[in-house]
């Protein structure tokens, strides 16, 4: 069975602290915290030409925070939009909030019981509870400013929270971490899910936007085309998955190698999660059958 290879884009034109245009009343700034999940950097958006909202003010980092000030030279910045509860989306949102009184609007999320802990695929903290918004937001809610006017999206699959923003009459989505162009999305366990993740996919191919501007990498200027690719790969990776444990790989750790032969230490963590999203899924389906919740080394068979 051949693998639906995924053309990724990579290439990305950029300076860290300098603003580029990406169409009227868009603008882009990277932040300098790139890593193997971040790409070059999280990417600001400032929205707007008299008013301004800012989308995913990126990770605590004052000169950062002075480049987006600059950026917005004196204009109210009246909304904080952030895509989901990731520190190198949100941890920005406080100094922002204080240098300008601005709204912070979101999809609202509680922190886990005591004793829950989450499992990151950095190996590190990295979901902040501590910033509610001020504006919550859910499914269709709509943002305004005197010349925007931004629809959330929701979007659940790499994080429950996970908000997608579409520019309402421009035909722009900001994507966040849910469709990008230099990597698919990492769907983690429990953070992440898969079913949620394949079906905010669908969500998003029925929409019909003609522009995605993602959280990290360039921009993906035929949506369609790559949301569908996404779907066509899931699609790949799991029927790759029932197979291995066909041929009796009977557990997650074993099946790791046989579907990402040539995955790196760095990412060895992230691709053992990506298939035990899977395994759940599949678990799901009734396609594969498994004595108790999937841990890594719980025994698999097909169902």
């Amino acid at each position: 069975m051949a693998e639906d290879r995924l053309n990724f884009r990579t290439a990305m034109e950029f300076q860290y602290g300098v603003p580029s245009p990406i169409k009227p009343g868009i603008v882009r700034l990277v932040a300098e915290n790139p890593g193997p999940f971040t790409y070059k950097g999280t990417n600001t958006y400032l929205v707007g030409s008299t008013s301004l909202a800012v989308v995913d003010p990126g990770p605590d980092d004052e000169r950062h925070l002075a480049a987006i000030l600059a950026v917005a030279a004196g204009r109210p910045i009246t909304h904080i939009l952030v895509t989901h509860a990731h520190r190198d989306h949100i941890d920005g949102v406080p100094a922002l909030v204080r240098a300008t009184g601005a709204e912070v609007a979101a999809f609202p999320r509680r922190a886990p019981p005591d004793g829950v802990t989450q499992t990151s695929p950095s190996g590190t903290d990295f979901v902040n509870y501590d910033v509610p918004p001020t504006l919550p937001l859910a499914d269709g809610d709509v943002v305004r400013g005197e010349d925007w006017e931004i629809r959330a999206v929701h979007t659940p699959g790499h994080a429950p929270d996970h908000l997608s923003f579409a520019l309402e009459g421009r035909g722009v989505l900001f994507s966040g971490d849910h469709v990008m162009a230099w990597n698919t999305s990492v769907v983690a366990p429990p953070e992440g899910g898969m079913a949620d993740y394949m079906a905010s996919l669908e969500k998003l191919a029925a929409r019909g936007d003609t522009l995605y501007l993602p959280a990290h990498g360039g921009r993906i200027d035929e949506p369609a085309r790559t949301v569908k690719a996404y779907l066509i790969h899931r699609r790949w990776r799991e029927q790759a998955i029932l197979e291995a444990i066909r041929k009796g790989n009977d557990s997650i750790i074993d099946i790791v190698p046989v579907v990402y032969p040539d995955i790196g230490p760095k990412l060895n963590v992230a691709a053992t999660l990506s298939v035990q999203a899977h395994v759940e899924h599949l678990i799901a389906r009734g396609l594969v059958a498994c004595d108790g919740p999937p841990s890594w080394h719980q025994r698999l068979s097909p169902a």
